[in-house]
């Protein structure tokens, strides 16, 4: 793991707390029949649909305020909307997550469900079952083999989390097929599309290729597309405001053309910066 000086205080304490929901583990491992997130992609492509990962998330250190509305419904609205898969937060001090709401979520919809949480220590695996795990190469060091390979041998799909190219090659080095670019830098929380631009051309062919953070329009969305991403992780564009109108604009993108999906509420900015130097850029 990298300097802990280096990295935001939110992102500390982040990390403080899941080492302490680890040693507070209950030590009984999950076995998991995880839905193929692969397949979910395929799927929204061969609808017409740009392949989202839209993510139920109540709040969190980037965004201001908490959304109370029934995590369930906006799964549900989320799906309606055609996401090709879900993310849940289960972080509870800092993201208002819980592996309680995503056990429903996950028996609520038929979509892959991602766990996105902190996950530094083996323990916090066996925490619930879902079809997907994330692990964020920058955080779990010379650990993510072993990790790797203890999420695979429970039953789940690994999404792994990189910045640059250094922590891409350790991801593949490790046997990752599956690779998210955070546009964030956890340093200082400062989001850059330019991120994923710059680290996609390493990703070999076969490895399926998730951009993460800081998506909140259809130009965003053909920008990552024509960067090379398979698919898209987002957050706050979809949680503000109606969440099915919300993804509905984002899936819709490239079968709309101009980005415009009737009943939409994400805003097109056609002239969108290549550097967004803020902390509430959407995740």
């Amino acid at each position: 793991m990298d300097d802990p000086d280096e990295l935001a205080p939110a992102v500390r304490s982040i990390l403080s707390a899941a080492r302490e929901r680890a040693d507070a583990g209950s030590g009984e491992s999950v076995s998991v029949a995880s839905r193929d997130l692969s397949a979910a992609f395929e799927r929204a492509e061969t609808d017409g649909r740009v392949p989202v990962i839209a993510e139920v998330k109540p709040t969190s250190p980037t965004t201001d305020g908490a959304r109370d509305d029934d995590p369930v419904a906006l799964a549900e609205g989320m799906v309606a909307g055609g996401a090709a898969a879900l993310s849940v937060l289960t972080e509870p001090e800092h993201f208002g997550g819980s592996v309680d709401t995503l056990e429903r979520v996950r028996d609520a919809v038929d979509v892959p469900v991602l766990r996105k949480d902190f996950v530094v220590d083996e323990r916090q695996l066996d925490a619930v079952e879902s079809d997907v795990v994330l692990l964020i190469a920058r955080f779990v060091g010379d650990d993510l083999p072993d990790l790797l390979a203890a999420a695979r041998d429970r039953g789940f799909q690994v999404l792994v989390e990189v910045h640059d190219r250094g922590e891409l090659e350790r991801a593949l080095d490790a046997g990752a097929t599956t690779v998210g670019v955070n546009n964030r830098d956890l340093a200082e929380l400062v989001v850059d599309l330019e991120t994923f631009e710059s680290v996609a051309p390493g990703v070999p062919d076969d490895v399926t290729l998730i951009a993460e953070s800081g998506i909140g329009s259809p130009a965003d969305v053909r920008r990552m597309r024509a960067a090379g991403a398979d698919a898209l992780l987002v957050g706050s564009a979809i949680m503000d405001g109606d969440v099915e109108a919300n993804t509905r604009e984002l899936v819709r993108t490239e079968a709309d053309g101009d980005g415009a999906a009737e009943g939409g509420a994400v805003a097109d900015e056609e002239d969108v910066s290549d550097t967004q130097d803020t902390t509430e850029t959407p995740t």
